[in-house]
């Protein structure tokens, strides 16, 4: 079958989303020369294919359409913002944009869209849930304000129940998704995130260097998060004062991530706690600095309210960093008994967390020993196999009508 895989134009500082993607993307190529279909890359960008991945093929996405089409996001955005009607509008409105009719032009039998954008639902897809949190926890912001509750409502109550296949990555978001949407669970496929293949990089010997180029000092804790209100970096800083206060251990703070609003929040958090001289704000960094920051870290803090898919954790597992991480419906699955889980509510159980990792160092190694395990459980080719085993299942369908060969 001829099946399209769709790319986004998100970039490294859009953070998970982005790793996600360019993983999977990257899984494909190397395993290109040995499936049956053909897949093509349909690319806002020119990407290099590798000649071996014989089976794959490149369609960009012409460039005067895509800047036309973003001159035309920009109006309705700002119609959106400034109107009532147009927000009712955009709500009411089914568009047939010129990027679904360029994807339906493509002779595709089939669509693997690898993020929960879709385009268009006409031709068979694969989707992806990563989760489903306006539902959950409708009251923070970034899921609720400017319609964008209305906005991912729409979005899931569509394609959900047109999706040929839905990719989630806990047995606990396919229990959500039959529970908000209805849809069966045989069209339903539990895979959870592979761990990215940059976090098992080995260590280049600059270290210190790269501490150093930021102001890092040991012992320090990690966060990699962008800032949002439901990352909980208040909380985090909360319990690194409580770890002061109630256990006698100063540690400082490494906050890396894009601002989406809320830093100059947390900022001023930190100078209201006092502990503004320990806490760090590289801002976006590479890849190799992420890594040699997990691999120096004390521990990982990853104490979020949304989850459970997020990839940080699994980064700092395979970088062998303990992990100390919320303890949200479905971490159980994804965590397993390699993080430690706490409410990311209490932030006195994150002080405690962050101590038991200083100061008991059998603790630590049975962390970081089960995090290395967990983390090569479930690779990126690993999860690029079982989408097409999942194409491959749905083959014998597809040729029942014109196409599909």
């Amino acid at each position: 079958m001829n099946v399209g895989v769709l790319l986004s134009e998100m970039t490294p500082e859009t953070g998970g989303g982005y790793t996600f993607e360019r993983e999977v993307f990257a899984a494909l190529c190397r395993l290109g020369g040995d499936v049956r279909h053909t897949f093509h890359i349909i690319s806002p960008h020119a990407i290099p294919l590798p000649p071996e991945a014989r089976h794959l093929r490149l369609i960009e996405i012409p460039r005067q359409r895509r800047f036309v089409e973003r001159l035309r996001n920009a109006a309705r955005k700002t119609y959106r913002f400034l109107t009532k009607s147009g927000r009712r509008e955009l709500r009411r409105a089914k568009k047939v944009g010129w990027r679904e009719r360029f994807l339906l032009s493509c002779g595709m039998d089939m669509l693997w869209y690898p993020t929960p954008s879709v385009v268009t639902m006409e031709i068979p897809f694969i989707t992806v849930v990563w989760d489903l949190q306006h539902r959950l926890q409708p009251y923070f912001p970034e899921v609720s304000l400017n319609a964008e509750w209305d906005l991912r409502e729409r979005h899931y109550a569509q394609v959900l129940r047109r999706a040929t296949y839905i990719v989630t990555g806990t047995e606990v978001g396919k229990r959500e998704i039959e529970r908000f949407y209805g849809v069966p669970g045989e069209r339903m496929q539990i895979l959870p995130h592979p761990t990215p293949e940059f976090a098992f990089e080995p260590p280049q010997g600059d270290d210190d260097a790269v501490l150093a180029r930021y102001d890092i000092r040991r012992p320090y804790v990690f966060y990699p998060a962008q800032f949002w209100p439901h990352k909980n970096h208040i909380g985090l800083l909360e319990a690194v004062r409580l770890l002061e206060s109630r256990h006698g251990l100063k540690v400082d703070v490494v906050l890396v991530g894009s601002d989406k609003g809320n830093r100059s929040f947390v900022e001023q958090a930190t100078a209201r706690l006092g502990i503004t001289d320990r806490v760090r704000f590289p801002g976006f960094v590479s890849q190799h600095e992420l890594v040699v920051f997990y691999r120096n870290a004390l521990a990982t803090t990853y104490v979020t309210y949304f989850g459970p898919e997020n990839l940080p954790p699994l980064e700092s597992f395979a970088a062998g960093c303990p992990v100390v991480a919320s303890d949200v419906s479905g971490s159980e699955e994804q965590l397993g008994d390699a993080a430690l889980r706490v409410d990311p509510r209490d932030h006195a159980a994150i002080a405690d967390a962050i101590f038991r990792v200083h100061s008991d160092a059998a603790l630590r190694t049975t962390l970081v020993d089960r995090g290395r395990a967990r983390a090569t459980r479930f690779r990126p080719d690993d999860f690029v196999r079982e989408i097409v085993g999942m194409i491959d299942e749905f083959e014998p369908v597809r040729k029942c009508w014109h196409g599909g060969d």
